[in-house]
């Protein structure tokens, strides 16, 4: 078993990064040829914890369709010594990969290795798992899931389940279809790990944060047409714990925002962002406000009937859950004042025309005026009104 050689010995400098890339090029290439046996061949073959945790990620792998895969090296830290008379290495490495048949451009993600110079040759010795581009393989064999719109890819859930979701998955492009109007991939991503905690380690943040949330859409915004397909990450406890009308609109939303993406920026509100998400849910389902917008209508029963569009602050996963509601159907009946109002493209072309600009400073403003025709106080005003009249 042998690692990757450093031409003439040396391993320092442009010697170690020559070397490092040469190994991770090769490990590269085992990914994408699944060669399981060229694959920990470039691992540290006295690291026998990462040895096995390796070989289990790489059985968990085989389902899932690669169009491509690379380890790219970063940037390579300083030298230190390692067992025998070798070295060690700390290596910021970028993961990119591509799902066949649903991203067009590369899926990213930021690794920390330890790479090893043992015997004259180079090997992979470890992962910091506080380095972020945790990855749904490296948390169980992953179960895949093809519908006609999506792809669905499982741990440690049940192939009925996923299967479910799939076709929610179909029922719910359409549907985003017809209500955005613009150019999108169609197609879509849904991850399911195994519980609430695993979907935080995917996200890479507190599992507090998603507790009673069923699901969330990653993803660059502002990314065009040729950005990787975003991914649903899908909360199996909040999800499960939804009906079969809850679990659609889930679906559809979060599919809402991957088809307008790439319109949506650092200027888009959230109240926009999510309240046109919610809107394209409840489009074609003939809710009404008060079974769309239970929050709301309380409040307006208590006499705290809203003054302002939701602020980004109000959509934090964390606090009062009522405010987070509210947050959410003040934003949908904004969305769906100004398709009624003004009609639906109108409301396409609102959303597109503030996630044009770069800033968040006027960007409503000045979409409001250039599409709708009025100031960022008389759409307020008449919201105020709008909602206080949906009840």
């Amino acid at each position: 078993m042998t690692g990757c050689d450093v031409s003439g010995g040396g391993d320092r400098g442009d010697h170690g990064r020559a070397a490092a890339e040469r190994l991770l090029k090769r490990w590269s290439a085992a990914v994408r040829d699944r060669d399981e046996s060229a694959y920990l061949a470039a691992v540290d073959p006295a690291a026998e914890g990462y040895r096995a945790e390796r070989r289990r990620v790489f059985a968990s792998l085989a389902s899932v369709p690669l169009a491509s895969w690379e380890y790219r090296l970063v940037r390579t830290g300083g030298f230190a010594p390692a067992a025998g008379d070798g070295r060690r290495l700390a290596a910021q490495v970028e993961l990119r990969y591509r799902l066949a048949g649903y991203d067009s451009a590369p899926v990213s993600a930021a690794l920390r290795l330890t790479l090893v110079r043992r015997d004259g040759g180079w090997y992979v010795a470890g992962q910091d798992a506080g380095g972020g581009g945790a990855q749904l393989w490296e948390q169980g064999e992953v179960t895949v899931v093809r519908g006609r719109r999506g792809i669905v890819l499982g741990v440690g859930q049940d192939p009925q389940r996923l299967r479910a979701v799939a076709d929610l998955v179909d029922r719910a492009v359409p549907d985003v279809d017809g209500a955005w109007r613009g150019p999108w991939a169609e197609r879509v991503v849904v991850e399911m790990p195994a519980s609430l905690d695993r979907m935080a380690a995917l996200l890479g943040a507190p599992a507090a944060n998603y507790r009673g949330i069923a699901a969330v859409t990653t993803g660059e915004v502002g990314g065009g047409p040729a950005a990787p397909a975003d991914r649903i990450i899908v909360n199996p406890e909040a999800y499960g714990a939804l009906g079969d009308f809850g679990r659609r609109i889930v679906l559809t939303h979060e599919t809402a925002h991957v088809a307008t993406r790439a319109r949506t920026s650092a200027a888009t509100p959230l109240w926009l962002s999510e309240g046109f998400a919610d809107w394209a849910a409840y489009r074609a389902t003939g809710r009404t406000a008060r079974q769309a917008a239970p929050e709301l209508a309380a409040a307006l029963e208590a006499g705290s009937a809203p003054r302002e569009l939701p602020e980004d602050a109000d959509f934090g996963f964390t606090g009062e859950a009522g405010r987070l509601a509210r947050a959410y159907e003040g934003g949908w009946l904004a969305c769906r004042m100004i398709a009624e109002r003004w009609g639906e493209e109108r409301l396409v072309a609102f959303y597109a025309a503030v996630g044009a600009r770069k800033k968040r400073a006027g960007a409503v403003d000045g979409a409001l005026r250039e599409v709708l025709g009025v100031s960022a106080g008389e759409f307020t005003q008449q919201w105020r009104r709008y909602v206080t009249d949906a009840f």
